[in-house]
């Protein structure tokens, strides 16, 4: 990935991720915990979701490394106490960011097949229309990829919080320890090429998806 691409996936992805923490903290608004809005983090301004390990180091890693870029925001902050149902809603909480990425990835392909058609004669000659179809075209695969990466039920993602709603109270205690170790989990899939493994097989499905919907084909 040459510099030029990274300047391109690098606001995309962040766009991203912040959507997907307001998607958490709008649902969570919605089922009664207004923690995130008192604390000023039910907002679409990227600057209070910034996360030092999963914004900054974990893109960075993921461009020097070549391996696809990837990352997450502070986790918006739930009180399952608040919740009106506090088990059922935080597996709503959790569903929500991953379904917003793929909300983002139908809308930048849209975006892109649009583009596409009204500027067909000006592709290769009009450098807004080249970016905006880069740009769409990493937008649909970045949100592809957050989203079922996201999917993935290792603490902090949210599958860890999906899966906890569904399992009984014993094995939940044996999962709740395995968890502590998931930020080195997700390292170690990242640094071994396990992860993008793991994600191709969602990722090239979805695309497969659009292509035969006409609306994104690489």
């Amino acid at each position: 990935m040459d510099l030029r691409e990274l300047f391109i996936q690098l606001p995309v992805l962040f766009f991203s991720i912040v959507c997907h923490e307001y998607a958490h903290g709008y649902t969570a608004h919605k089922n009664g915990d207004d923690t995130a809005y008192l604390m000023n983090r039910l907002t679409l301004n990227p600057l209070p979701h910034v996360d030092l390990f999963g914004t900054i180091i974990i893109p960075v890693a993921a461009y020097l490394s070549h391996l696809p870029m990837i990352g997450w925001a502070k986790p918006v902050p739930v009180n399952p106490l608040r919740l009106d149902s506090p088990r059922r809603d935080m597996m709503r909480v959790a569903v929500s960011g991953p379904a917003a990425n793929i909300m983002l990835a139908v809308a930048f392909a849209l975006l892109y097949k649009i583009t596409a058609l009204l500027f067909a004669d000006s592709v290769g000659q009009n450098s807004l229309t080249v970016l905006v179809l880069s740009m769409a075209s990493y937008g649909i695969v970045i949100n592809l990829m957050l989203a079922f990466f996201n999917l993935i039920p290792v603490s902090p993602l949210d599958g860890s919080h999906i899966l906890a709603g569904w399992l009984p109270d014993r094995a939940l205690e044996k999962y709740a320890a395995i968890n502590a170790y998931g930020p080195w989990i997700i390292m170690g899939l990242l640094f071994t090429g396990l992860l993008n493994g793991i994600l191709k097989i969602p990722v090239n499905l979805a695309l497969l998806v659009f292509s035969y919907a006409g609306i994104f084909s690489r």
